[in-house]
């Protein structure tokens, strides 16, 4: 009604502007032409408003009760007190919501929360599809809480209170994929804690079941994080070559209330010997973020050298003292090298490795920014032919090396002259010579930077590295997996664009084949989410292992929703608006042709 209120009086002070002030025609013809000009503006504003033509339909809403695994977090019993509240309220229908939605029945007995996910788009598409009102029961700790302004008007949300309790949870651990044994490995866990903070406790890492170590960790505050850098030394438990495992960091805490977010386990791969050997006179991002790149998205066992100051050389990652000696040994011996920096440092670089051989040389002097332009035909072409190069931020460029082939070009701003960048042989070995720096603003960036420098480097890396023993045709590419997570798999050395993965769950019997597809340019495929638990993976040409945990709704989170009304968008239970009625329409074309006619028969214009 406040709609047509508001008309109305829109519409009354424009016949008092129009028509008050006149003395002619007669009193009557000017009520008469008021009385059109009044009805025709309010007619005007009630479309711009769309009124509502009459009383709304009253329509059941739609329960919806979160079925997530948050729900049953700390034994806090939110699941009993959600489902009472549902079976109270007088509904069209009953339903519960995670990853997905599903009907159920109105029985006493609460389902039990299992979902890995909370989130609200699938609710809001079948709200859109039914135009019913929704009642959201949930503990407020949802993915996208703004998909909630597509919900029908008269729809609500009741968030249940948590109570507050002590809970110090393991949300992620940084290590890498690859290491040799015996080298020291870092690792960063990060700790979180609830409402009510956490206790004093320890954190201990373990690979498979061997304890490498514990460390104390402080309490920690309300919603507050604590990170803690630790270094380890895997060690096989037998056999030669390289072995896949598993490695736990495990937070133990006073008074702890949810024992399932203690643990979080990371696969590993530990070699005998290194794949790759990386020196480095000129310590810099580009060299860290290469590193990291061939022990994490390719997973290669990979031993580092810096050269800090003139004769002192340190281990990368301990920082430990090495001989020059020991560094032209281990490049000499290495079945991959990359040096970074002064390539000559050794002596000419040629002389200096015996096996495929990556020159990582940055400019003495930047000439100005140099934008990635093109990818020529190339042995990297299949890595790089999905780079998005127009969304890549600058790099410096130095003088292009000379090669049988080019895999990138850059240009200078605007100019059309183009740079080699990066380039390479294939006789009498395999041999890249990369002349430029910053690639790392690339990954700093993140999003498609960080895949465009995952695809280069990879390429690079994959292609030096082609003979090594590793035949995998697909490895996964993350350590760790949460339980709801899509699972991404990295093409192999393989040529196969479509191999089969056969998934064994430990403490099963049951196996799994999944059928990968690449796609031509993609260097990386998914596959379903998988149960918690670890998976041994035979693939074409090798093997691996999945470290799948705990879901992540079993994690501390802030809740994101508040109890209140929500929704814009119009209901089944909404009146017709005015604009949805056509007579409302050939009314005011009538008004305003009578007000026009008759205005010109008593001489106005």
């Amino acid at each position: 009604m406040t709609s047509w209120l508001t008309a109305a009086v829109v519409g009354i002070l424009a016949a008092v502007f129009q028509y008050g002030a006149l003395r002619a025609p007669a009193a009557p013809i000017r009520v008469a032409l008021a009385s059109l000009r009044t009805l025709a503006v309010a007619l005007v504003i009630a479309l711009l408003l769309d009124a509502p033509m009459g009383r709304p339909r009253p329509t059941l809403p739609s329960v919806f009760v979160d079925g997530s695994l948050s729900m049953s977090r700390e034994n806090a019993g939110l699941a009993r007190i959600a489902w009472d509240s549902a079976l109270a309220i007088h509904s069209d229908s009953l339903w519960t919501f995670g990853d997905s939605i599903e009907r159920v029945a109105r029985t006493r007995s609460a389902p039990v929360p299992s979902q890995a996910a909370s989130r609200l788009r699938p609710i809001v598409e079948r709200a859109m599809a039914s135009g019913r009102p929704v009642i959201l029961i949930t503990d407020g700790e949802v993915q996208d809480s703004s998909a909630l302004d597509g919900l029908p008007s008269g729809s609500r949300v009741i968030v249940l209170p948590r109570d507050a309790r002590k809970d110090a949870a393991v949300v992620s651990m940084d290590a890498p994929r690859a290491a040799v044994e015996g080298d020291s490995v870092p690792i960063r866990v990060t700790i979180s804690a609830g409402p009510a903070g956490a206790g004093s406790g320890s954190l201990a890492i373990q690979f498979d079941e061997q304890l490498l170590g514990r460390w104390p960790v402080d309490s920690v505050s309300a919603w507050g994080e604590r990170q803690l850098d630790v270094r380890v030394r895997p060690q096989q438990a037998g056999g030669a070559g390289r072995a896949g495992g598993v490695l736990r960091a495990i937070v133990a805490s006073a008074g702890d209330a949810e024992a399932r977010n203690d643990t979080l386990a990371s696969s590993i791969e530990v070699s005998r010997a290194a794949s790759a050997v990386f020196v480095s006179t000129s310590p810099d991002e580009d060299a860290r973020f290469a590193i990291s790149v061939l022990r994490g998205a390719l997973a290669l066992p990979t031993r580092g050298f810096l050269h800090v100051a003139p004769g002192n050389w340190r281990q990368e990652g301990s920082l430990a003292p090495v001989t020059e000696n020991e560094v032209r040994q281990a490049v000499r011996d290495a079945p991959v090298a990359i040096i970074h920096g002064d390539t000559a440092i050794f002596g000419p670089p040629q002389s200096t490795s015996f096996g495929p051989l990556a020159l990582m040389v940055p400019p003495d002097v930047e000439d100005g920014e140099w934008y990635p332009s093109a990818t020529p035909v190339s042995p990297l072409s299949g890595a790089l032919a999905a780079i998005p190069l127009e969304s890549l931020p600058p790099i410096a460029a130095g003088l292009p090396a000379s090669g049988e082939w080019t895999g990138l070009e850059a240009r200078r701003g605007r100019e059309t002259m183009r740079r080699a960048i990066v380039t390479g042989r294939d006789t009498p070995r395999r041999v890249v010579t990369v002349t430029g720096s910053g690639f790392w603003r690339w990954r700093f960036r993140g999003g498609v930077g960080a895949d465009a420098y995952a695809a280069l480097w990879g390429g690079i890396f994959d292609w030096l590295a082609a003979e090594r023993a590793d035949r995998r045709s697909a490895v996964p590419e993350d350590g760790a997996i949460r339980a709801g997570q899509t699972v991404r798999w990295r093409r192999g050395s393989s040529s196969d664009s479509m191999p089969k993965a056969v998934l064994r769950r430990r403490g099963t019997t049951r196996a799994d084949t999944v059928a990968l597809k690449f796609a031509a340019g993609v260097a990386v495929a998914e596959s379903a989410p998988l149960e918690p638990g670890i998976y041994d993976v035979s693939v074409p040409g090798g093997s691996a292992v999945i470290a799948v945990n705990n879901s992540g709704e079993l994690l501390p989170a802030r809740p994101k929703l508040r109890s209140g009304g929500v929704g814009r968008r119009a209901g089944v239970d909404a009146a017709l608006g005015a604009r949805n009625a056509g007579w409302v329409y050939a009314l005011l074309i009538g008004l305003l042709c009578a007000e026009w006619i008759w205005r010109r028969r008593a001489g106005l214009r």
